[in-house]
């Protein structure tokens, strides 16, 4: 699931945007390193209270027990109506655009064939957690197994690209938060980074390792949670971070570093450069099951959240049910899908998810402030204690403080807009409190 959810899309595009911040190859694969670094410190983070708290809900549940009900609350508020379901829609486009190099669809038909790959997926994850596992596994390994061939071809086939000297023509500009990233603070006779760039190009780089988080959600139907989930997610970032290396480094073997700064597929310029006419076909492919396994461990994790909400009488009750022969929350795996298929179909999950996905951060900022209360709270006891604290967890906290503050500072109104629909959920909050049952909750 880590590694399967992580890997999607963005790092057949990403690399454009972190090596538009950046002159050298060298810079560029020391932000994809820093851009794992902090990864595996928000894993490490999420281990621990993991293994706390191994219940349904992952980060709903962290939120809910180290700071209050209300918080827990906002993070499922906003993973329904954007970041999460926003997410599945995005993915759910990008696979059925690039499904379009094979069969010829129009703007209908790739809305369709997106709502068509959700609702597959949905029906895969209704009928149990080993199908939707079996198929994340397959998946996983094949998307793996295409990086590897990517780098393998890199050193057979390609010739080295023109990787010396600095981006030319690179113009001045900031990062459009956890975005692409656009335009490099970098002259073009200097090969020194501005700090501003080398952080613009790590939340770009950081963009692509999103979803690290989501192995904790489906705690309860994990084997020995206080061991698996903080293995996996060991395991999983850091391989991420050594395939994410080792696939830069494939195309900037290649590729001149111009043509990746400027690329809109850089995958696909890559296979152009090596396997001529085939490549656009052949990376296309790649993407479209990387796609696919992106958007089944999304859709597995999510449900759990409102499951576990509904548990807490913040949600509709009947989205607390399991299915008798099944086992999965499957009214809340429909409940995911119908939403996600309208943000889709309706293409709304673009101003939607552009305005809400920074504020993640805050949520994992405060996640991992919250192991500085805890270590001191009677009763805390994680089967597994991150090691590095509290330098790490204070890192962490301050780069998710960085991408906050740079989202704010380059798009100001729809930042504000975006923590706006966020904390509308509020008065929604106060709702359903006041309907839960007062041992439901412990607090606003």
């Amino acid at each position: 699931m880590v590694v399967g959810i992580i890997i999607g899309a963005s790092i057949f595009v990403q690399p454009s945007a972190v090596t538009a911040q950046v002159p050298t190859a060298t810079g560029v694969l020391l932000v994809w390193a820093a851009a794992g670094a902090l990864t595996l410190i928000g894993s490490l983070v999420v281990a621990e209270l993991a293994s706390a708290w191994p219940r349904t809900g992952g980060v709903y549940v962290f939120l809910r027990d180290a700071w209050s009900p209300a918080l827990g609350f906002l993070w499922g508020w906003a993973m329904f109506w954007t970041m999460h379901t926003g997410i599945i829609a995005a993915i759910a486009t990008v696979f059925a655009r690039y499904l379009g190099t094979f069969v010829s669809l129009g703007d209908a038909g790739t809305r369709l064939v997106a709502m068509g790959g959700i609702v597959l997926l949905s029906a895969v994850n209704y009928r149990g957690v080993g199908p939707g596992g079996a198929v994340q596994a397959a998946l996983t390994l094949v998307k793996v197994l295409a990086i590897v061939a990517i780098v393998a071809v890199a050193v057979l086939v390609g010739a080295p690209g023109e990787t010396v000297g600095p981006v030319a023509g690179a113009a001045a500009g900031t990062a459009t938060g956890a975005a692409a990233g656009a335009g490099a603070v970098v002259g073009a006779s200097s090969p020194m980074v501005a700090p501003g760039a080398f952080f613009a190009a790590l939340v770009a780089g950081l963009f692509a390792f999103g979803g690290w988080h989501m192995v904790s959600y489906a705690a309860e139907e994990t084997i020995d949670p206080e061991r698996t989930i903080p293995r996996a997610l060991l395991i999983g970032t850091t391989l991420v971070t050594a395939l994410y290396l080792a696939v830069n480094a494939a195309y900037l073997h290649v590729l001149p570093l111009d043509t990746v700064s400027h690329s809109t597929r850089v995958a696909a310029d890559f296979a152009d450069a090596t396997l001529g006419g085939s490549g656009r076909e052949l990376m296309s492919a790649i993407v479209v099951v990387s796609t696919l396994g992106a958007m089944n461990g999304v859709i597995l994790a999510g449900p759990r959240v409102y499951l576990a909400m509904a548990r807490d009488g913040l949600m509709f009750q009947w989205a607390a049910a399991i299915h008798p022969v099944y086992r999965t929350p499957h009214r809340a795996i429909v409940l995911q899908a119908v939403w996600a298929c309208v943000l889709a179909g309706t293409g709304s999950y673009r101003v939607l998810f552009t305005r809400v996905v920074y504020t993640e951060w805050i949520f994992f900022g405060l996640m991992a402030a919250s192991l500085f209360l805890l270590r001191r709270r009677a009763g805390y006891a994680p089967a597994y204690r991150m090691w590095g604290h509290p330098v790490l967890p204070a890192i962490f906290v301050l780069s998710t403080a960085g991408i906050v503050v740079s989202q704010v500072i380059a798009q100001p109104r729809e930042s504000l807009t975006g923590l706006l629909l966020v904390l509308s959920g509020l008065p929604i909050y106060h709702f359903w409190a006041r309907r839960a049952h007062p041992d439901t909750l412990r607090g606003v």
